[in-house]
């Protein structure tokens, strides 16, 4: 009977060589079997003509080369694709079942504009099934925390990604679905490593982004551990404490200052810029005084801001900003010489934004 844990995406070449080990085989079958994984996206033992039947026959019976089913795929008039996936029991050791959607994560493939310069394919994956945050505009905590997702699960939801039609290759990763990243470090440290390894994934480490609402010596930690050169992105969106802790209930616990001292541990140790990410919503926080005070915070970082048009959510109070306010938002920073642009929102028509087919499914 397949083991319930020994799944393909959690596997290092050297945690699969003493698999193949323990079989009878060659340790060397382990870097065959990640070349059909990942190079050639072979996950059938069947179709792996280079293993020996007895190998083939070992991977069928011991080895799970999936751990979830996809509820609803979902495209975009934009090209933007999404998934709905549900996570078997058995791989998830400490996942509380609480219904279906208690095991339901989100994953889409981002694909770049016709006019921008370079071609890219991103992957938004999750690293939570839920979230702890409640960011009270995000539909991904509307229901709290239910678990933490493997790093094989992790992996696993760009690999589906790729096997999407048009897709061709993930270029891109970003760590902005379901979840707080760095509420569930070790598991998306080890996953970053695979993203990144010339035997996994080999996409280069400056195209992945950590995004997180600030957990300030989860930072630091990310800044000593991961020798790896990501983007840190921190999700801000406000310019104040007061504002802040009113729509990200998770700030109660810290302050933008210690934000601020923690990125610039970051940076120090890495060298990289961070993008701050502000979601504007509808006279909320998005006022010429708001972007005064966002700049002002800016002066204190090497930082480059990504303004984010809010998605709207049905059940919520928050609107989406008007036009003219988001470019006077913008020109505003500018004039303060802080590097901003304006994010394309993609997948409007698909409920594309965090959380939102999850809570979709969830109540219908």
């Amino acid at each position: 009977m397949r083991h319930p844990h020994n799944h393909i995406f959690e596997h290092t070449p050297g945690s699969l060589a003493d698999w193949f080990e323990s079989v009878g085989s060659k340790r060397f079958r382990a870097t065959q079997l990640l070349e059909w994984v990942y190079r050639h996206g072979v996950t059938d033992p069947d179709a792996m003509t280079n293993l020996a039947k007895r190998e083939r026959d070992a991977l069928r019976d011991q080895m799970s080369f999936s751990s979830c089913a996809t509820i609803e795929h979902a495209r975009a008039t934009d090209g933007v694709q999404k998934l709905l996936v549900q996570w078997d029991d058995g791989d998830a050791p400490g996942l509380p079942i609480i219904g279906d959607s208690a095991r339901q994560t989100e994953c889409v493939m981002i694909p770049s504009l016709a006019s921008e310069s370079r071609p890219r394919k991103t992957a938004c994956i999750s690293s939570q099934v839920g979230c702890p945050v409640g960011c009270k505009f995000c539909a991904s905590g509307l229901g709290g925390l239910d678990g933490n997702l493997s790093a094989g699960r992790i992996v696993e939801q760009v690999w589906m990604l790729n096997q999407l039609p048009e897709v061709g290759r993930i270029t891109n990763i970003v760590f902005m679905g379901m979840g707080e990243p760095l509420a569930n470090i070790e598991p998306v440290l080890a996953a970053v490593r695979t993203i990144a390894a010339p035997w996994g994934l080999g996409i280069g480490a400056r195209k992945i982004t950590i995004s997180t609402v600030g957990l300030p010596r989860a930072i630091e930690r990310l800044a000593r551990e991961l020798e790896l050169p990501v983007t840190l992105a921190l999700s801000l969106h406000a310019p104040n404490d007061e504002l802040r802790r009113e729509l990200i209930p998770w700030s109660e616990h810290t302050t933008i200052d210690e934000l601020v001292d923690a990125c610039a541990v970051w940076f120090e140790r890495t060298g990289r810029e961070i993008t701050l990410e502000y979601i504007l919503l509808g006279r909320v926080n998005d006022s010429a005084e708001q972007a005064i005070e966002l700049a002002e915070v800016c002066r204190r970082l090497r930082c480059n801001v990504n303004l984010i048009r809010y998605n709207e959510v049905e059940g919520m109070p928050y609107q989406r900003p008007a036009d003219d306010r988001v470019r006077a938002f913008q020109e505003t920073l500018r004039e303060r010489g802080v590097n901003t642009h304006i994010r394309a929102s993609r997948g409007r028509d698909i409920a594309a934004a965090c959380g939102q087919l999850r809570h979709e499914q969830a109540s219908t």
